[in-house]
């Protein structure tokens, strides 16, 4: 198990998937030939805490009589023997190893119950149609839930099941208080991690630790394992890098960092990295891309290599060996259908395009190198990295991690999928934009693309074009119908608290979402407070959108968050239950009829927003005619064809009966029989698997030089156009 480059992801991020950097830099290194190891601490924390063993140490960790508990943690307590007894068979059950305790489980006598269980009865409704598998999910998610809280209790106030001491990550614009934890007492959960991280480093013996924190809930774990190999393996040099480092740490200046790191490195991570083991290996060298580090006592950045970044198609497929790919538990926290798919079942994680080939919205961090560069993948290289990744994990489901996944490269993916006759499940993010037609949502769902979450943001026109979004409420509607129509789901990203946003446009925004989902056109969605970020461009000309940053805020640690006052004046943060309280129900088709004012403890104003608007949008008919550019493709099964005579008032015709059959129907076409011919013909040609894809131009000129008349006549008449119910697509 030697291996030079260790390669670590510190607790928690998903308990369902593992966090794909490592398996992203492990790929590459392989195209290096170079030898490495990764794992996942945070599932190995998880799994040996919650545990038979594992309970057993929380609960003779606690003091039992300590009188100043509350009754939640009491009741666990008293049940200990219970939770103790039933923790592993659950396990395995969450692992997908046990499905067969999902009886015992949906029994009420089963799993020992605390507060989470409370509301119970209320969320019937919610889970009604719900299968026995996916309820014992949840079931078994809120009995983890009760032990998450009594561990916070009494045990470690700072655990959470994907995070831990995230509040020291968030916006420590100083490194005093994680400083100062970081040299106090180990928690339990630290000597579980640091217990084994020592074994991992005996056995593997890396010249190099990588870690890599995405999330400020993975920052203080990052720091007791760079403290552990300082401490006791001080000939490994320690790296940091990832998403907490690329938007928090790019104004570095406190020393005291690298008592912990000897390296941190900024945005993609495969040229850093590769030039820091040739500087160990050779140190001569000096040569640096965006990386920190100690220098004669001050911390200095530098970026002195020429060399470019990768190119996307060099950077290699993501490998996830060595991670516990069968010891990732699926769970169900809330009754909300993105969020079930983020926390339940295995995902490989994949990305289309480096960066965002939109860049413009102005909340977001368009100015950094992550976002900014936009590269794309070619569909033929990413199917290449989809089945190598199947033959590795066994896993079927993809997750496509992009900042924003380009149309073009969905369609030809799509298309390169179906070719290949790959059966994979898949859903990514989108922005909510025209290129977004029925038909196209039609080829991403027979392609096996079931959701699709995008920002919709704040739902006014006005703040849209504020925020530089580059669509409108209108154009969203429909887009969202025809992911629905599709059979693909969609989860929507909401803002709230945008500058110069006002309490109108909150309601009226509110009203929007409201009537998405009456409609049905929109399934599922969260609501965000704005939060000012410093690379974005509110953050960085902050006078034109009416924002007066703080900046005495800014510190020697992590600057990202800013905090700011918007010349409104107006308190957001007061719209936050209501929001959300809202939204939970209309998730569940429930409270259409209320009024707004119903969410909220304090008066609103009424919606501007006429109850019917976003209806009549969707009333609207959509007229398609084809360009003479526009593609089409045939994605159904080739039809039979039969003939026989029509004999009419004398006069006989031979004609032809095409039979479309899908998987669920059967449709004929009648036709003259050169007409029938020619177009069993065409849809051969036009087939999803023939390489050429056929213009309307091209066709129409197939038609006339088969000596065919009045082809517009023909293509556009009612039984021809029935086809496009049947796998002809226009895109």
């Amino acid at each position: 198990m030697k291996s030079s480059i260790l390669l670590i992801t510190p607790p928690f991020t998903q308990l369902n998937t593992p966090y794909p950097a490592t398996a992203y830099i492990k790929g590459f290194l392989n195209t290096k030939n170079i030898s490495s190891f990764q794992c996942d601490l945070g599932i190995e924390v998880i799994l040996e805490v919650f545990s038979k063993k594992g309970l057993t140490m929380v609960f003779e960790k606690n003091n039992l009589e300590n009188a100043s508990i509350s009754e939640n943690a009491k009741r666990i307590i008293a049940l200990r023997n219970q939770y103790i007894i039933t923790i592993d068979p659950v396990i395995k059950f969450l692992q997908g190893k046990n499905p067969s305790l999902s009886y015992l489980i949906c029994n009420n006598d089963f799993l020992p119950q605390a507060s989470r269980f409370k509301d119970l009865e209320e969320l019937d409704w919610a889970f009604g149609t719900m299968g026995i598998q996916d309820k014992a999910k949840h079931l078994a998610t809120l009995y983890l839930e009760d032990l998450s809280d009594f561990i916070v209790e009494c045990i470690d106030p700072h655990f959470g099941f994907s995070r831990y001491a995230e509040k020291l990550g968030r916006s420590a614009n100083s490194f005093d208080e994680l400083y100062d934890l970081l040299n106090g007492k180990l928690s339990f959960f630290d000597e579980i991690l640091c217990a084994n991280l020592s074994k991992k480093l005996e056995i593997i013996e890396p010249k190099i630790v990588a870690i890599s924190v995405p999330f400020p809930g993975n920052l203080y774990s990052a720091f007791r394992c760079g403290q552990l190999i300082k401490k006791h393996f001080p000939n490994i040099k320690v790296a940091m890098g990832g998403g907490f480092a690329n938007t928090e740490l790019r104004s570095l200046t406190d020393k005291r960092v690298f008592d912990f790191f000897d390296f941190i490195t900024l945005d993609d991570g495969e040229l850093p990295f590769e030039l820091l083991v040739s500087n160990l290996e050779n140190s001569n060298l000096n040569e640096f891309k965006r990386t920190f580090l100690l220098e004669n006592n001050t911390v200095v950045y530098k970026n002195n290599s020429k060399r470019s970044d990768y190119k996307q198609s060099e950077v290699g497929t993501p490998d996830y060996s060595n991670l516990l790919l069968d010891k990732y538990i699926s769970v169900i926290e809330i009754a909300n259908p993105m969020h079930k798919m983020w926390s339940d079942g295995r995902w490989n994680k994949l990305t289309m395009a480096h960066g965002c080939y939109w860049g413009k919205c102005t909340f977001c961090d368009i100015s950094l190198d992550y976002i900014k560069l936009y590269e794309p993948i070619t569909a033929n290289l990413l199917c290449d990295r989809i089945e190598e990744m199947i033959s590795k994990t066994g896993e079927t489901g993809f997750h496509f991690v992009d900042e924003a996944a380009p149309p073009a490269l969905m369609r030809a993916l799509a298309i390169e999928i179906i070719r290949r006759n790959i059966v994979i499940t898949w859903w990514t993010n989108i922005r909510f934009e025209k290129s977004f037609t029925k038909d196209l949502c039609v080829l991403l769902k027979a392609s096996g693309c079931v959701a699709v979450s995008g920002g919709l943001e704040v739902a006014s026109d006005r703040l849209l074009e504020l925020i530089e979004k580059g669509v409108t409420v209108e154009q969203v509607a429909i887009v969202n119908r025809n992911f629905t129509e599709a059979g693909i789901m969609v989860h929507a990203y909401l803002m709230y608290g945008f500058p110069t946003q006002t309490v109108q446009e909150t309601v009226d925004s509110l009203e929007m979402v409201r009537q998405m989902f009456e409609a049905g056109i929109m399934q599922s969605g969260f609501w965000h407070q704005f939060a000012l970020t410093a690379h974005s461009p509110v953050g960085l000309y902050p006078e034109k959108y009416g924002v007066k940053k703080n900046t005495e805020s800014l510190g020697t640690f992590a600057n990202n968050d800013i905090f700011y006052t918007d010349k409104t004046g107006i308190d957001h943060d007061m719209f936050s239950a209501g929001l959300k309280k809202s939204l939970f129900n209309y998730m569940h088709g429930i409270c259409f009829e209320n009024a707004l004012q119903f969410w909220f403890d304090f008066k609103i104003p009424k919606t501007s927003i006429p109850p019917n608007y976003i209806n009549a949008i969707l009333e609207k008919d959509e007229l398609v005619f084809a360009k003479p550019s526009t593609k089409f493709i045939w994605l159904g099964e080739l039809p039979t064809i039969s003939f026989f005579t029509k004999t009419k008032k004398g006069n006989s015709s031979e004609m032809a009966s095409l039979v479309f059959n899908t998987k669920t129907e059967s449709n004929t076409i009648v036709l003259e029989k050169k007409t029938g011919i020619w177009l069993l013909e065409m849809l051969k040609l036009i087939s999803v698997y023939e390489n050429k894809i056929w213009t309307f131009k091209e066709i129409k000129d197939h038609y006339e030089q088969n000596g065919l008349l009045d082809f517009e006549l023909f293509w556009y008449n009612k039984p021809f156009n029935g086809l496009r119910n049947f796998g002809l697509l226009a895109l």
